[in-house]
């Protein structure tokens, strides 16, 4: 009984060194400084599509990652992991149907193709509404992506209650990526059938060039296994004006898990017990595909990382109220056991997603990776289902709870702990498993 009794003694004093350590070092005043410059104006909402407004993020990680101390990843000069896309822009666009000319914010192109002028040959497609759907823009969303994975060419004929989220498909679909697929979807808003038509649309083909900012604390024994700490820096950049705000910033999403990497890799630096290498990823071009991420994990071999801890949208308390997270994919593998040992005589409590119908753990970049077999999971603590401030201009930094956002990244840096030391390995997610 006395050795049970000092095990537990033991186990509780590890707890609260780890935690007074873990205070000390990961405070609430630099948190809020991090997170202030990223979601200041002039970061302009710091969408991937325009790298004259992303920028002035990448550079300041990089000089955070910098004035820590990191290393650069393997084949690296800098902290920049740069790659080139191809973007699609959206010239001009006529649709005729039935003799009516179809308004601009009515219609939408979805093609790879520079010139199109169709007056034959298109099916119809229809996407209706009923009062059974609960939730009206991931039911229009998912609908519209599954369409765009195959070739036919088709009018996709939206009914009109779909017309707040319609404007939120355009955004998905305007100015975009190149993705190689071969279809011809044309979408529109609030017509009920097609007997004629004429469309007519030019489209520009340009080149840009992106960059995840990548920093790495080499493991001291274990140096070939990585964990991967991760957060999105992009957002969505800037909007139609709402109350004379046009700029996204972004707040939660997810300057608040760009803010946790840059303060876990300076924790991690100073305590210097890491016999794993960190890996710490701030991606770009999540919001408009997870190409960041997917670029970043063609350039290593997952059979090599054993965890990645991908942190989104913690700034507010979840559901429960502070002092707890939620993990995507909780059931998928034991990370979330392991990380929930580590934190044996704390009051944080990580908890399986609670939001399974919105399919966060493949909404990030997480999944990527979990596709490649790693234990990828993302942290979150947003209520999404009600979040009034997901993707619009007013997702301020005044809308967060700092006490919230710093607590959490101090639980994270001590639930990592026995996996950084190289002493916990979590199972590895089946890929069969992963869509």
């Amino acid at each position: 009984m006395k050795k049970i009794i000092l095990a537990i003694v033991f186990i509780v004093s590890s707890a609260t060194s780890y935690s007074q350590s873990v205070d000390k070092l990961i405070t609430q005043k630099n948190v809020t400084r991090i997170i202030k410059i990223l979601t200041a104006d002039d970061m302009m909402g710091r969408s991937a599509k325009r790298p004259e407004h992303i920028d002035k993020a990448a550079a300041f990680i990089e000089n955070e990652f910098k004035t820590i101390g990191l290393g650069q990843l393997q084949g690296l000069k800098t902290y920049r992991q740069e790659f080139k896309k191809d973007m699609i822009a959206p010239q001009s666009l006529e649709v005729i149907i039935n003799g009516q000319k179809i308004a601009t914010e009515n219609t939408l192109l979805v093609t790879e193709s520079t010139q199109v002028n169709l007056t034959k040959g298109a099916g119809v497609i229809v996407i209706p509404y009923d009062t059974t759907i609960k939730n009206k823009r991931q039911y229009l969303l998912g609908k519209a992506f599954n369409l765009t994975r195959d070739t036919a060419t088709a009018f996709v004929l939206v009914a009109p209650e779909f017309k707040e989220n319609f404007k939120e498909l355009k955004g998905y679909f305007g100015k975009r990526f190149t993705s190689g697929r071969k279809t011809n979807k044309i979408f529109v808003l609030g017509v009920t059938s097609v007997l004629s038509y004429s469309v007519k649309a030019t489209q520009k083909i340009e080149t840009i060039t992106m960059a995840n900012v990548v920093g790495v604390l080499p493991g001291k024994s274990k140096p070939d296994e990585m964990v991967v700490f991760s957060g999105h820096y992009d957002h969505i950049g800037i909007e139609k004006p709402i109350n004379g705000d046009s700029i996204a910033n972004g707040a939660d999403d997810d300057a608040s898990g760009t803010t946790a990497v840059i303060e876990l890799a300076r924790y991690f630096k100073k305590i210097k017990n890491n016999e794993r290498t960190l890996t710490f990823v701030a991606f770009t071009a999540e919001e408009i595909g997870g190409y960041g991420s997917k670029y970043f994990s063609e350039q290593l071999n997952p059979d090599k990382v054993v965890a990645m801890f991908n942190i989104e949208m913690i700034g507010k308390p979840t559901k429960w109220g502070q002092n707890f997270a939620f993990i995507t994919g909780y059931e998928r593998s034991d990370f979330g056991e392991i990380l929930q040992k580590n934190l044996t005589g704390t009051q944080f409590e990580f908890r399986a997603d609670p939001y399974p119908e919105q399919n966060l753990f493949y909404r990030s970049d997480n999944a990527t990776l979990a596709r490649l077999g790693v234990p990828a999971h993302t942290i979150s603590t947003d209520e999404i289902d009600i979040d009034k401030f997901y993707h619009t201009v007013d997702d301020e930094i005044e809308t967060l709870n700092m006490e919230n956002l710093t607590a959490t990244i101090r639980a994270i840096a001590l639930s990592a702990k026995s996996i950084v030391a190289g002493k916990d390995t979590p199972k590895r997610i089946d890929k069969a498993t992963v869509r």
